[in-house]
């Protein structure tokens, strides 16, 4: 909008003519351009007021005259209106006049009505003819279909007439003029219905050629309309007007015309046929939503068809784009909110978004005007669609991993039958197979979908449901082991087995999970593959750590049952050789994992046993009574040729070598001197830390040593610890670092589990 400018003062025009000294010179020159502009000015001023004043008197001139001419035409209506209301006056054989036209018009009248009865059975003969010709096929041409309106207007004509004149007849006589229009009144009906199924097919008549059908047909409403038109003009003058008035026009009194609506009723019949075209398309495939969705194309050739062969066939105030466009948008959406309500599957959900975003991309394509398609389908929330599938695929993960779940932990309690044996020969259950099934199928459902972050929303979904039974089964062997350990003969046996069967069962799921990683990673962007790859990563870590706590269990109830014979070591039956029952426990237990355990599990199994025999046996050793020397020596170079003989065929005898080494270097402190000792500590030290509880303990429990000479060893031992900084290791487990020709001592995380009891204890345990 445009801004009014501030008036401006005399001095401010003065200041812009007079900007410096020099322009008092021009003063005589500025006065007269002023001067000029004044003159001008009051010139158009003058010429304006007198245009205007001219306008004015014109003006006024006309409405006098007006005025005059209104006043004249009423004196005239007045004048006509008196000699209407009195022809008498004027004219005196009015009265005779009037009658006798009456009466002619009274006898041609019935003259008419008589024939047109007479020959009424006849036309409707040939109409019906005509009518049942045309109706047989409603897809074809209709040659007579203006004919027969023609015919049956002019027949509605007559009986309208007809029954208008028999109003004041007595009841009987209407009662037989109504017998007789009966025959009439069933053909008109019938031609009604033929009207309304044309209506019905419009769209499939002009595919078959026969667009002029439809010409006809918006002609027959054309007529109908102006007819209804008059009918109801008459009788709004009827309401409006006197009787006495209105009694005066013939057409006011003849017409009894039933209004049709015809256009209406036409536009009814075209959405009604959508409508039902629509229900059928969706009753045929209703059992399977994903093809009605996948034969919806015919929407687009209709839409298609309208525009190039209906449309030219309707006049242009029908508006039938728009009218076709938005009732199968309507009944498009309508149709689309009862599929979406009926609790489809998961894979119709996506089906249907993506359908969704191909419609509006079609419509578009088709130059639709975007009007047409309001609301848009599902009101805009084709979003939602998306959580749905969602909450639909948490559902059905949840149910069937629940069952499933259930199913397993009850076989792996009750154990009433052994584990099933896989190809491989190995120990196993369905469970991860049946479990990894499940999540293919709704993973394949999101990959069809084309979007990283359904994907990604259904791949998180997954690993929270493995979690889930991860937690599970942890939870479940914990109870079952505990179980086994406080009632052992009130629990059912088996629980080995299915520790194997289940443990195999991980590592396959660890395979599967890492296989679909490697499926998925490359169909997906970089911002969505970070995290399909943490948490199928965070599964397979999952999977791996259940494994892990079945070997771990296995191994505990290997350590469990030879807790009667680990209770000797050291004591005085040690002396006599417990170890072969010990390793024997041992070897039977292994022949089982050997047999029915994954190879990589077992692996990792035999790695841990060893670490725990060592363990159980520095534990024993740590906490032992005093040691008969060299009869203790003896016995524990014994042992461990028998224990390093059977972990040899278990794995590689270097690996073994490096692994009972620390035992190597225990002995070398019990059979070193108490001179040479601090050698023996030095080797120990360099490798495990000092560990000086430990080796204090060891020193205190040989035989061959008084407590001075452990006091005079220990301080040695101290004093070279601190001038050389040493400390135990830190890190809770050791890592094996191998080198290109060479192997660096691991860190000596063995030592770190070797608890080491007070004096106290240790009294109690010897007494």
């Amino acid at each position: 909008m445009a801004t009014t400018a501030a008036p401006v003062s005399a001095a401010q025009a003065i200041g812009e003519y007079l900007q410096s000294p020099d322009d008092l010179v021009k003063i005589s020159a500025y006065r007269k351009k002023l001067e000029k502009e004044k003159a001008s000015i009051h010139a158009r001023l003058k010429n304006g007021v007198k245009e205007q004043l001219q306008a004015t008197r014109e003006g006024l001139r006309k409405l006098f005259n007006t005025r005059d001419n209104v006043q004249a035409i009423k004196d005239e209506m007045a004048a006509m209106e008196r000699q209407c209301m009195d022809p008498d006056n004027t004219v005196s054989t009015f009265d005779q006049i009037s009658r006798v036209s009456m009466v002619h018009r009274n006898f041609e009248s019935t003259e008419e009505m008589v024939n047109n009865l007479l020959e009424m059975a006849e036309k409707l003969d040939v109409l019906e003819k005509l009518l049942t010709q045309d109706s047989a096929d409603i897809l074809g041409p209709a040659e007579n279909l203006l004919f027969i309106h023609y015919q049956l207007n002019r027949l509605e004509a007559f009986r309208n007439h007809t029954m208008h004149q028999a109003k004041q007849a007595s009841p009987s006589s209407r009662a037989t003029l109504q017998r007789w229009f009966e025959r009439l009144n069933h053909v008109i009906a019938t031609f009604d219905e033929y009207i309304l199924e044309l209506a019905r097919n419009i769209l499939p008549i002009v595919r078959a050629g026969y667009p002029d059908v439809v010409v006809r047909l918006i002609k027959i409403a054309e007529v109908e309309g102006k007819e209804d038109e008059k009918a109801i003009v008459i009788r709004l003058v009827k309401k409006a007007a006197k009787w006495s008035a209105a009694s005066k026009f013939k057409s006011m009194q003849a017409n009894a015309r039933v209004i049709k609506h015809y256009r209406s009723k036409i536009t009814k019949a075209i959405t009604d046929s959508i409508r039902d075209k629509f229900h059928k398309a969706y009753e045929r495939d209703k059992q399977n939503p994903a093809t009605f969705l996948s034969n919806l194309g015919w929407v687009y050739q209709d839409i298609i068809r309208i525009e190039e062969d209906v449309v030219p066939c309707f006049p242009t105030e029908y508006e039938i784009y728009s009218l076709y466009i938005r009732e199968y948008h309507k009944t498009l959406n309508a149709t689309i909110k009862t599929l979406a309500a009926s609790g489809p599957e998961a894979g119709v959900l996506l089906t249907l978004f993506e359908w969704l975003k191909e419609y509006k991309a079609n419509m578009k394509e088709l130059r639709v005007p975007s009007d047409l398609l309001e609301p848009p389908l599902l009101d805009g929330k084709d979003q939602s669609l998306i959580e749905d599938y969602l909450q639909l695929i948490i559902k059905k993960l949840d149910e069937w991993s629940a069952n499933l779940l259930k199913t397993e932990i009850a076989e792996f309690t009750k154990r009433e039958e052994p584990p099933e044996i896989d190809n491989d020969g190995l120990y196993g259950t369905q469970g991860a197979v049946i479990l990894f099934q499940m999540v293919n199928q709704q993973v394949d459902l999101a990959t069809e979908s084309g979007q990283g972050a359904i994907l990604a929303r259904v791949v998180s979904e997954t690993n929270r449901v493995m979690k889930g039974i991860q937690d599970q089964w942890v939870k479940t062997v914990e109870v079952e082991f505990k179980k086994q350990i406080e009632k052992p003969d009130e629990v059912a046996g088996g629980l080995v087995e299915y520790c194997v069967a289940l443990a195999n069962d991980q590592v396959k799921s660890a395979d599967y999970a890492e296989a679909l990683l490697a499926r998925l990673e490359p169909l997906v962007s970089e911002k969505y593959r970070v995290t399909i790859t943490e948490r199928l990563n965070d599964a397979i870590d999952g999977y791996l750590d259940v494994a892990k706590k079945c070997t771990q269990t296995l191994i505990d109830m290997i350590i469990n049952d030879l807790k009667p014979a680990t209770k000797g070591l050291f004591q005085q039956v040690w002396y006599d050789g417990i170890l072969v029952q010990i390793v024997e426990t041992m070897r039977d237990y292994m022949a089982d994992y050997q047999s029915y355990l994954n190879p990589s599990l077992l692996e990792l199994l035999i790695d841990d046993l060893l670490d725990a025999f060592l363990v159980l046996y520095l534990n024993a050793l740590a906490n032992s009574p005093k040691l008969r020397m060299p009869a203790a020596t003896d016995r524990i170079r014994e042992d461990v040729g028998l224990s390093f003989t059977f972990f040899s065929t278990l794995k590689p005898v270097k690996e073994v070598e490096q692994s009972f080494e620390v035992i190597e270097m225990i002995l070398a402190l019990l059979e070193a001197s108490k001179d040479m000792v601090f050698l023996s500590f030095w080797s120990f030290a360099k490798v495990h830390g000092p560990n000086i509880n430990f080796v204090e303990g060891l020193m205190k429990a040989r035989g061959d040593l008084d407590r001075s000479a452990v006091s005079e060893v220990m301080e040695s031992v101290k004093r070279k610890v601190k001038e050389e900084g040493l400390t135990d290791r830190k890190s809770s487990s050791y890592i094996e670092i191998v080198a290109d020709s060479e192997c660096t001592a691991p860190e000596p995380t063995i030592m770190k589990k070797v608890n080491i009891q007070n004096s106290f204890s240790r009294f109690l345990r010897t007494n």
